[in-house]
């Protein structure tokens, strides 16, 4: 079993950046998709086939990354994730060359392979580098990072991909390449760099390899329900996330344009980057589960009334479930995750791998909302919310 880490500020420091590099990239495709939507003329569903491109590499490369980071350790699945990952960003160039909407589902989808690689190395790795005890706060603190990337990345997405929403012209459509383009050279650089630090005598080693065990853990009734938990949690943050543009848009709500809309967009995510930095320093003081619990019916009780009011207030407490959101994700995970020793990359995979939702979710609120309204389609996330509940209830009772 490998022992944590002592604590290294600089290795701290490099992974928390990590952290915010990936929330930077994947936020951007909540930009995407109205902009998407009006260049090629699609329906909710079809549009968020962008979030199913990219979250379904989830499921498909989460246990080949658990696997990888067993065989080459941390730092090299790091490099090797940002490689990946780089690469998808560099075809949206292609994409934006040839004008083709699958063109930038391939796009999104090698995109993710490397962020899921990432996130199977640095979500364990963080937890490791200092006391057990401190997993939560630690991983809260750089997910609170991760958030800064997600509130930048909308400005950006406003500015850079929202402009001329309406128009059509092969020239709006090149300019959605450049954000990425950027970001893939950021990475470029953050990937040399995690290179030279490679032999840090503060890495801890991760398990050697082992055939997968985490279809055996699904027998643990907490991971069972973590990995139910991480699926629902992701569901229903992507889902809101990808439509708030459109419903901040919307005559009943603030009826507002699309760079406006967007630029709003970073309030959602800058909420959960100060719910992250404060959860980080409440968990030091209050039972995870307890926190947990309080945030996903707070968040629940938020999308319910957005969807049954109208103008500021629909559009108000849909903003502010992005501060309740804040501490769910890395909260579940340090949660499922402890306790389980040499099955801790096994156990990350898993919990990666049910990211999916992310996949599957979305596009069933969009067939929602096209069949109904935006507003009803909100019901889709706060069901989620309830199950990320029962989680925060139960998970205690099932401790490893």
């Amino acid at each position: 079993m490998s022992k944590p880490a002592q604590r290294s500020p600089p290795l701290l420091l490099l992974v928390v950046t990590l952290f915010f590099s990936w929330g930077l990239a994947t936020v951007l495709i909540d930009t995407l998709v109205p902009k998407l939507r009006s260049l090629f003329s699609l329906s909710y569903a079809e549009v968020l086939l962008t979030q199913f491109s990219f979250f379904i590499s989830y499921l498909l490369f989460s246990i080949p990354a658990s696997r990888l980071l067993a065989r080459i350790g941390y730092m090299n699945s790091i490099v090797t994730g940002l490689v990946v990952t780089v690469c998808g960003c560099l075809l949206f160039a292609p994409a934006a060359a040839l004008g083709l909407f699958y063109g930038f589902l391939c796009a999104l989808f090698v995109m993710a392979a490397g962020i899921t690689l990432l996130q199977v190395s640095a979500n364990p790795l963080i937890a490791q580098l200092g006391h057990p005890d401190r997993a939560p706060s630690r991983l809260n603190l750089a997910q609170a990072f991760n958030s800064l990337g997600t509130t930048v990345g909308p400005l950006i997405g406003a500015a850079m991909i929202l402009r001329h929403h309406e128009a059509t012209n092969a020239a709006d459509l090149s300019a959605v390449q450049w954000p990425f383009l950027g970001i893939a050279a950021m990475l470029t650089l953050l990937a040399a760099v995690f290179w030279l630090q490679r032999h840090s005598p503060h890495l801890p080693e991760a398990a050697p390899e082992a055939a997968f065990a985490g279809w055996g853990l699904l027998r643990k009734p907490r991971v069972a329900l973590g990995v139910l938990a991480i699926f629902v949690y992701v569901g229903a943050e992507v889902s809101i996330g990808s439509l708030m543009i459109s419903e901040l848009m919307q005559p009943t709500t603030l009826g507002l344009a699309a760079p406006e809309a967007g630029d709003l967009v970073s309030l959602y995510w800058g909420g959960a980057m100060l719910g992250r930095f404060a959860g980080s320093a409440a968990l030091i003081f209050f039972p995870a589960g307890r926190v947990l619990l309080t945030f996903a019916v707070t968040a629940f009780s938020l999308v319910t009334t957005s969807s049954l009011t109208h103008g500021m207030l629909a559009a108000g407490t849909l903003l502010a479930v992005g501060l309740f959101n804040s501490i769910m994700f890395p909260t579940i995970f340090s949660l499922t995750l402890e306790g389980l020793g040499e099955d801790t990359p096994a156990g990350s995979g898993l919990l990666c791998m049910a990211i999916v939702g992310g996949a599957v979710i979305p596009p069933l609120t969009g067939l929602v909302a096209d069949r109904f309204s935006l507003a009803t389609a909100l019901g889709v996330p706060a069901c989620c919310y309830v199950l990320v509940a029962v989680f925060a209830l139960l998970e205690r009772r099932f401790a490893a």
